[in-house]
């Protein structure tokens, strides 16, 4: 693999990562309601299921889910219902202004299997990588490297985007003076939670 060639994927990983999608919308919901701190805990455990996606990619399970539907449609039905009770859930909670009070909702273990099953419960993610990688491996030279330079790569740089999200999440935060307006924004969070398990529903395998 050239430095060109990882270039070419660095700067498609970046625009990847800049795409809002669940994990964002996961990372800003975060930050606006426990502080940037509180939020590392979700971007750690985003990187997990990313983590588990490349690993999958790696032995073939990605192939899997390309070609079969039941597979597909499985995991797909599963992550749109979890995003879509996600979505539920942040809609019904109620304006809140004292960030240690709430903290003590969701425990920094419980923002990080939230953040993981947000990434694994995402066909669209590891089907995507399945397509993506090998467009980037060199056939005739040692793919397990190829791989761990790819999967790196896209870790370090969805790192460096998620902090960025909470460091906004978390400036939001600060203007945020009354109830009502909390109630708000954990009501747009909670609709745009539920939006994206509904657009899932519809994903297509990459083939199709």
């Amino acid at each position: 693999m050239t430095i060109e060639w990882w270039l070419t994927y660095l700067v498609t990983t970046i625009i990847l990562s800049l795409s809002p999608g669940s994990g964002a919308i996961n990372t800003m919901s975060t930050g606006i309601t426990y502080g940037f701190r509180g939020t590392i805990p979700a971007i750690a455990g985003l990187q997990v299921g990313l983590a588990a996606h490349i690993v999958l990619v790696g032995i073939g399970l990605g192939t899997l889910l390309s070609s079969s539907v039941l597979a597909f449609d499985i995991l797909k039905w599963l992550g749109a219902a979890y995003l879509i009770w996600l979505g539920i859930q942040q809609w019904r909670v109620a304006g809140a202004l004292d960030l240690n009070a709430v903290s003590k909702a969701l425990p920094s273990s419980g923002r990080f299997k939230r953040a993981v099953l947000v990434n694994l419960t995402n066909p669209k993610s590891i089907v995507f990588l399945a397509a993506l990688f090998p467009q980037f491996i060199v056939p005739h030279q040692p793919q397990a490297i190829q791989y761990l330079i790819l999967g790196t790569t896209s870790i370090v740089v969805d790192i460096i985007v998620m902090i960025g999200y909470a460091t906004l999440a978390s400036s939001i935060a600060k203007w945020i003076r009354q109830p009502h307006q909390m109630k708000l924004l954990n009501r747009i969070f909670g609709s745009m939670f539920i939006m994206v398990g509904t657009l899932l529903l519809f994903a297509r395998r990459a083939s199709n």
